[in-house]
């Protein structure tokens, strides 16, 4: 992730308003982030476990006070890849391994407080808490202000999946895990599936200062599945669908050597 200057949307404009207007689930929900096996959730979607910090041995945020925690509810879900390798090795250790090598770089690198964004999906699947207390935040229905997403920082939840998917897709774990991972999220946010789920590029935009290709032109794609499926896990209606409203095919960024998944901080946002 690297630090950006302001942007305006320009696009979707009605996403904000429909992502509110279309709370239709009750919010609260009985999980704890710290159940050894995931509790029953709708059929076909069970509630994901969540390693904690703690589990994956997060060092402390350089100022704890500095989290911000809101007592309102995000209203929009936001999809990142990482830009990370494709890596094979899909254990929990890596997973763990691979929180730590964020968090390292978000703060050493970026000058950040914290790792960015509140939540981290591996490509074997492990989901892990990110920003310090995001998990108790989502147990609460709050929202911790994470780093994720330039200028809608304090209106959005971040989920990064680990991998570059430009022209590959998640694998099959990872793929589900993100399933059930929004499906629990819109279900203790009371948010419709169909409008809070949005991809790094919807928010920013293609031709504005703050472009970005993420989460990569093949899993921006299937975020109209993805939006369904976790509606179907809810029994929620999908009607028609609800296609991206942005470019799918953008040019790949031009390699650098830097890791860049698109901004994450902007002058409106106010945490880092």
């Amino acid at each position: 992730m690297t630090e950006q200057s302001s942007n305006s949307w320009v696009g979707r404009r009605g996403l904000l308003g429909g992502a509110l207007a279309g709370a239709t689930l009750a919010a609260g929900n009985t999980w704890s982030a710290t159940l050894a096996q995931a509790a029953p959730g709708p059929v076909g979607c069970p509630r994901p476990r969540l390693y904690t910090r703690e589990q994956w041995r997060a060092v402390p945020p350089q100022d704890p006070a500095g989290v911000k925690v809101e007592p309102f509810r995000p209203a929009l879900v936001v999809i990142h890849h990482m830009d990370y390798p494709n890596s094979t090795d899909y254990s929990l250790e890596h997973a763990f391994q691979l929180s730590r090598d964020c968090q390292y770089d978000h703060m050493h690198n970026n000058g950040w407080n914290d790792i960015g964004q509140q939540l981290t999906l591996s490509r074997g699947g492990f989901l892990m808490e990110g920003r310090y207390r995001s998990a108790e935040a989502v147990h609460h229905g709050k929202q911790v202000i994470g780093a994720q997403v330039a200028n809608w920082n304090t209106v959005s939840i971040g989920i990064e999946n680990e991998g570059t998917y430009t022209t590959e897709l998640p694998p099959e774990a990872q793929w589900r895990a993100l399933v059930a991972t929004c499906a629990w999220l819109c279900r203790v946010y009371g948010l419709s599936p169909m409008t809070a789920i949005v991809g790094h590029r919807d928010l920013n935009q293609p031709g504005t200062p703050l472009a970005t290709e993420c989460p990569g032109n093949a899993l921006y794609k299937r975020l109209p599945a993805l939006r369904a499926e976790v509606a179907r896990s809810l029994h929620l209606p999908v009607g028609d669908g609800s296609p991206n409203h942005v470019a799918e095919d953008l040019p790949a960024p031009k390699s650098s050597g830097v890791r860049d998944h698109g901004p994450a901080t902007g002058p409106l946002d106010p945490t880092r």
